[in-house]
């Protein structure tokens, strides 16, 4: 198994957003003003399938909504995590199980220790980063 890495440029962004298809979103709200919720249904518009996280939630976006990671009975392209940076490193451990292509961490969200544990397993990542900002640059900017 080759180590994963934590990605850092455009190309390897832009890369990841083409080929992925599936992402669960680990800490979506079911209120429309909340970020995650905008983030994901914005995905969820741009044709990515996506699997909410929220636990005490039946729906959200039109979607099945899980209680866990743990619950997930598929693999998912990409974990994109809206949860604060020291909850991180127990999702990272629950993702491990999926084997995603790449574990994604929002704007403001960063755990090198998660990181370090993830790469180990063959799994990028990505810190601090909006996917949906990522998307609408390298993305929707190239369609046009």
């Amino acid at each position: 198994m080759k180590p994963g890495r934590i990605i850092t440029t455009d190309e390897e962004i832009k890369a990841i957003l083409q080929l992925a298809k599936t992402i669960a979103v680990l800490g979506l709200s079911p209120k429309p003003e909340r970020d995650s919720y905008k983030v994901a249904s914005y995905l969820k518009q741009n044709g990515y399938r996506i699997f909410p996280v929220r636990p005490a939630q039946k729906e959200i976006l039109g979607e099945k909504a899980l209680a866990s990671l743990n619950d997930l009975n598929q693999g998912v392209d990409i974990v994109d995590v809206f949860r604060k940076s020291d909850q991180i490193l127990e999702h990272a451990k629950e993702a491990l199980r999926l084997k995603p292509a790449v574990f994604w961490m929002q704007l403001g969200i960063e755990n090198h220790d998660a990181a370090l544990l993830l790469n180990a397993h063959g799994m990028d990542v990505v810190m601090n980063k909006c996917i949906k900002v990522e998307h609408e640059r390298l993305i929707k900017i190239s369609a046009l």
